[in-house]
């Protein structure tokens, strides 16, 4: 069967620092009728679930540790008997919302199958010092979790972020994907790399 992209909302709360923020979520599944991927588990396993239809979790795979993210990891593989994927430089993140360990750490160039389709694992630290991007070739889409979105960078003001990290993650291993390429992010619109492109510079400039 061919691989397709499934997509939800969760809403909830992101706290860190000592704030607490209301947050809209997406949910992105990679599979076909039979087997999935889930990227990210924020918030709310139901709702995680009415994306995922009953099919085989094969992996939860974790774009980074902030608590909106990854709220529902544990629940859902519980359920669903899926490791939890994570880079290692999130785990002081991951340990103050859960005491279940992370199941496989993520590094970059790792690769992963599923339905017929490979997802590469993109390092790309500046959010958090883990966060990581996930690139299917064959769907011709990245999902950028909160390291991409539609206008720009994601937030560095927070502890554990950096700017310069980020705007470097981004130029050196997502603007050099194809411009077709489609960004799923973990909060908002999706965008392309071709559109993201062209205004480097002005994020740069905004952000110092």
């Amino acid at each position: 069967m061919t691989a397709r992209i499934d997509h939800g909302v969760t809403s909830g709360t992101f706290s860190l620092d000592g704030g607490t923020w209301d947050v809209d979520n997406n949910v992105w599944v990679i599979g076909d009728d039979e087997e999935c991927i889930i990227i990210d588990a924020p918030h709310d396993a139901a709702g995680i679930e009415n994306v995922v239809k009953g099919r085989a979790v094969t992996a939860i795979l974790l774009t980074h540790a902030h608590d909106d993210h990854i709220g529902a990891a544990v629940a859902m593989a519980f359920s669903t008997g899926a490791p939890i994927y994570l880079h290692s430089a999130d785990r002081m993140l991951w340990d103050r919302v859960h005491e279940h360990a992370p199941d496989q750490e993520l590094s970059n160039g790792d690769s992963l199958s599923v339905a017929g389709v490979t997802i590469q694992v993109l390092h790309t630290p500046g959010h958090s010092p883990g966060s990581c991007c996930f690139y299917v070739p064959e769907l011709s889409t990245v999902f950028t979790g909160d390291t991409l979105f539609a206008g720009g960078p994601g937030a560095t003001g927070r502890s554990f972020s950096d700017f310069d990290d980020i705007v470097d993650s981004i130029t050196e291993r997502l603007l050099t994907l194809p411009a077709a390429t489609t960004v799923n992010t973990g909060h908002g619109d999706s965008t392309t790399i071709g559109a993201e492109a062209p205004n480097r510079q002005e994020w740069i400039d905004r952000g110092h």
